[in-house]
């Protein structure tokens, strides 16, 4: 019978060369009682090894191989160029072997691993920061598709979040244009009755136009809105959307709650149910964070407020440079506009006031039209190429009905009369 000494028995080469289901069955089959015989010829691993995991005990790390690291004293440079933003490993590989330094795409990835599975978790934690009263608000979009008046649509909802107090303003736009950002945005600092210190958005196109390092380059007509209302504009990080976690979870809470009905008969009437869902549902509810109603917490956040008094409304007004294209046109929220053909290639001033467009050019007015509703929309008045279309008519003068309709006699007396 074999002995079940194993004092004094030390590790072999081949004990780090099992898998862990191998080592869970070692010390399975040990609790059951059976020998470590029994167990190496049950396994078919050597009896060493099994002597030297029971040695080792249950809880005990797996040895190394002892082999030296290829690129052990490299990880310092490999990790600082994968958070540097080099996050393939066979690029990686590749300025390794620029370095002199020769190794397999698979030593490459096992050197990063940590350093992904540490990245990747920093990505997904976040940590919540309750902010000050009047100091934050955050706004962003959802979707979702509804029935309105026995028609599918697709309703753009736009919600706008007080970081304190996490009272929110809901209302649908009929896209995601910037018109439709700022409009709701107005209406929302109208609905709170005040304007917070920053407002913190996504990187959408229509507010930001990209990242010039860690500095968001705001979109011109975001950032004049912002400074009309004396607000400073703030962007997530890409692909950091967490950090607006607050309105992230009230734009959940509104597709779920505000319209989980589905159903409307108009857009009117789901605009009058959202009014009375911010009222009588959202409003006074008890947060699930701040354990309060958010309409209490706002009673102490509106005195932070910025009052808006007499301020007027920046959508009222609105200014643009546009440079006049080829066929006479400027373009302006996808849609086309025409203007006197002489100002081609020319920057005009655009003005948009109470549903009218007037264009100047030196402070002369050009042209006015009214503002197309919908999207790639053509508005023309013929009057901006009369001048254009009678020059090319003098330029390529077209034959008369009366000549093209000459009698054949004219023809017969040039010739010497008829052949036949």
């Amino acid at each position: 019978m074999e002995s079940e000494e194993i004092v004094g028995c030390s590790p072999v080469m081949g004990d780090e060369m099992l898998d862990e289901r191998e080592v869970q069955g070692i010390f399975g089959l040990r609790r059951r009682g059976w020998h470590v015989k029994a167990i190496a010829r049950e396994l078919g691993v050597a009896r060493n090894t099994v002597r030297a995991w029971v040695r080792r005990g249950e809880g005990a790390p797996r040895p190394g191989t002892g082999r030296p690291r290829v690129l052990e004293t490299h990880e310092a440079w490999v990790r600082e160029r994968y958070l540097a933003g080099v996050r393939n490993g066979d690029v990686l590989r590749q300025e390794l072997v620029e370095r002199g330094i020769k190794v397999s795409l698979r030593t490459v990835e096992r050197c990063i691993k940590p350093v992904r599975e540490a990245a990747a978790a920093l990505d997904r934690a976040s940590v919540r920061f309750e902010t000050e009263p009047g100091k934050q608000m955050q706004i962003d979009f959802g979707e979702k598709w509804v029935d309105i008046g026995g028609e599918r649509a697709k309703a753009f909802v736009f919600v706008a979040t007080l970081g304190y107090s996490r009272r929110s303003f809901v209302r649908v736009c009929a896209g995601l244009r910037q018109r439709h950002w700022l409009a709701g945005l107005d209406e929302a600092l109208r609905h709170f009755g005040g304007v917070p210190q920053t407002c913190l958005v996504d990187n959408a196109k229509a507010l930001v136009l990209r990242w010039q390092g860690d500095r968001p380059i705001f979109h011109p007509e975001f950032e004049a809105f912002c400074r009309h209302w004396g607000m400073t504009p703030r962007a997530c990080r890409p692909y950091r959307a967490q950090t607006k976690g607050k309105v992230e979870r009230s734009v959940g809470y509104g597709k779920s709650n505000a319209l989980g009905r589905l159903s409307f008969v108009s857009w009117e009437a789901l605009e009058a149910h959202l009014v009375w869902w911010m009222r009588e549902v959202a409003d006074v509810r008890v947060h699930g964070t701040t354990h309060e109603r958010p309409i209490d917490r706002f009673a102490r956040e509106a005195a932070a407020l910025r009052p808006l008094g007499e301020h007027p409304c920046y959508l009222h007004v609105r200014r643009f440079d546009r440079r006049v294209t080829g066929d006479c046109r400027i373009e302006l929220d996808t849609n086309r506009y025409s203007v006197p053909y002489h100002l081609v290639g020319r920057t005009v001033e655009v003005r948009l006031e109470a549903g009218e467009l007037t264009v100047r050019y030196r402070q002369e007015v050009v042209a006015t039209h009214a503002v197309a509703p919908g999207r790639h929309v053509v508005v023309e008045d013929p009057c901006h190429l009369d001048g254009l279309v009678r020059r090319r008519i003098h330029a390529s003068p077209v034959p008369s009905p009366s000549e093209l309709a000459r009698p054949l006699e004219d023809y017969e007396a040039v010739v010497g009369g008829a052949s036949w």
